[in-house]
């Protein structure tokens, strides 16, 4: 598949985007260029290959799903400036 000026033209119309003429020809000899790349990857025999999701081969730990307060109300509440029955107490705003 070649692309030439006027596809160009017609891609750039499509996409909105605006493509001034003197430069169509370069976008089209670069978008060959990408194609005839996008090519040599078809010539590559992957056959028995399979298909790759992920490059490390470790599974994750499963753990058990609970709902925790997660045991940390001490360390949370240890920096605030005012606190009462374990929440933040912050002075009442009334306009």
């Amino acid at each position: 598949m070649s692309i030439d000026q006027k596809t160009v033209a017609r891609i750039a119309h499509l996409a909105r985007v605006k493509i001034p003429e003197d430069e169509q020809k370069q976008v089209a000899k670069d978008l060959n260029a990408i194609l005839d790349w996008v090519a040599q990857l078809d010539e590559v025999d992957v056959a028995g290959i399979l298909p790759l999701a992920s490059v490390n081969d470790a599974s994750l730990r499963w753990r058990e799903d609970k709902v925790t307060d997660g045991g940390k109300t001490a360390d949370i509440l240890a920096n605030a400036p005012a606190k009462t029955a374990g929440f933040f107490t912050v002075p009442k705003v009334i306009e």
